[in-house]
């Protein structure tokens, strides 16, 4: 198994407060584009296009230059991911 290490700047850092946001402008949502899914701003690529590689041990480096974005466009894929699968769960009685 590979092992992946993520450098991250630590002046642009999640928090969890109000700057914890600070990436998703980066994400688009039109419904006439790759079928209403995220995508990175400006492209076609789709979030769940920088998982499936970031999944397949891909680095930052070969994603940004293979499909010509920034690191900071990464980790607003990761942060969307995130924030899509962190959410309350309601059960009917």
């Amino acid at each position: 198994m590979r092992c992946l290490t993520v450098n991250i700047d630590p002046e642009t850092t999640m928090q969890n407060d109000d700057t914890s946001s600070i990436y998703l402008n980066r994400i688009t949502i039109n419904p006439e584009q790759c079928g209403g899914r995220p995508c990175i701003r400006g492209s076609r690529l789709r979030v769940s296009d920088i998982l499936d590689l970031l999944a397949a041990g891909a680095t930052f480096g070969e994603i940004c230059e293979d499909y010509a974005i920034e690191q900071e466009d990464i980790l607003a894929a990761i942060q969307y991911a995130a924030r899509q699968t962190d959410h309350v769960v309601l059960r009917a009685a």
